[in-house]
């Protein structure tokens, strides 16, 4: 077959493909939410603020030439993720992309933090990729297809001082994906992982203008900058797409050349 009749930039249309984003109200949630729209996709955005998500979910629409809904959910409910993925199923008819992107970071000296701290991490970035995962697999396994990306870290594969719980709960993610990949793949399910570096989220802005910042976070990538949340796009909708089909367990670092170094 010659190169001009393989599928190229095709590979990257999602028209027709439902996606679940959770963390998706914000940060680079919604970044990805409006890159897979912006391919074609039909988005569902999972956020624990119910305007937020609205919001969110209207200026897709907006924007974009595609539905796109918000549903109210806590990703370290079991029962409440499930109910995430019934209902779309019931508005769209199919689940073929999830993206795990909701998170948090409690930062600090591990003399200083509390137990319960560790475990809010742990619970959400760890135990809520999990059950967001489990929820739609079912549904994945029964079309013998699907797309899974999960929000890792470059703090899960390198490591930072005063970050315990963070950079625990993203290597854990790390090693999820790598794990779920080769339990999934039999089902043509793509399991993957973007490692995002700094960027200037909600969750950066308490230490943007801080000097350990500027000295060990934005100073250690190559480009000497945070990261725009438009640099996350490409990302996503590769993994997303078909683009991406011959990937299982990979970890796609987007770092400014972080872990380059």
């Amino acid at each position: 077959m010659s190169e001009s009749v393989l599928p190229g930039i095709k590979q990257f249309d999602l028209t027709a493909k439902t996606a679940i984003i959770t963390g998706g109200s914000k940060g680079l949630g919604l970044a990805m939410g409006a890159g897979l729209a912006s391919a074609g996709a039909r988005v569902v955005l999972v956020s624990r603020n119910s305007e937020e998500g609205k919001q969110a979910a209207a200026s897709i629409e907006r924007d974009f030439d595609t539905r796109c809904i918000a549903i109210a959910a806590d990703v370290t409910e079991q029962s409440q993720m499930e109910m995430v993925a019934a209902t779309t199923i019931q508005e769209f008819g199919a689940i073929d992309i999830l993206i795990n992107s909701a998170g948090i970071n409690i930062r600090g000296p591990i003399d200083e933090l509390k137990y319960e701290q560790f475990k809010q991490v742990m619970e959400v970035n760890v135990n809520g990729t999990w059950l967001a995962c489990r929820a739609v697999v079912p549904h994945m396994k029964a079309n013998k297809s699907g797309k899974i990306i999960n929000l890792a870290s470059t703090l899960g594969l390198v490591g930072l001082a005063n970050r315990t719980p963070y950079t625990s709960s993203k290597g854990a993610v790390v090693q999820m994906t790598r794990a779920l990949g080769l339990e999934l793949a039999p089902y043509n399910i793509n399991v993957n992982a973007i490692c995002p570096g700094p960027f200037l989220t909600e969750m950066n802005i308490p230490i943007a203008d801080t000097e350990e910042a500027r000295k060990f976070i934005v100073g250690a990538t190559a480009l000497n900058r945070w990261g725009q949340l438009k640099e996350i796009q490409g990302a996503a909708i590769f993994l997303a797409s078909e683009a991406a089909s011959y990937m299982v367990g990979s970890t796609l670092t987007v770092d400014g050349g972080w872990t380059a170094q």
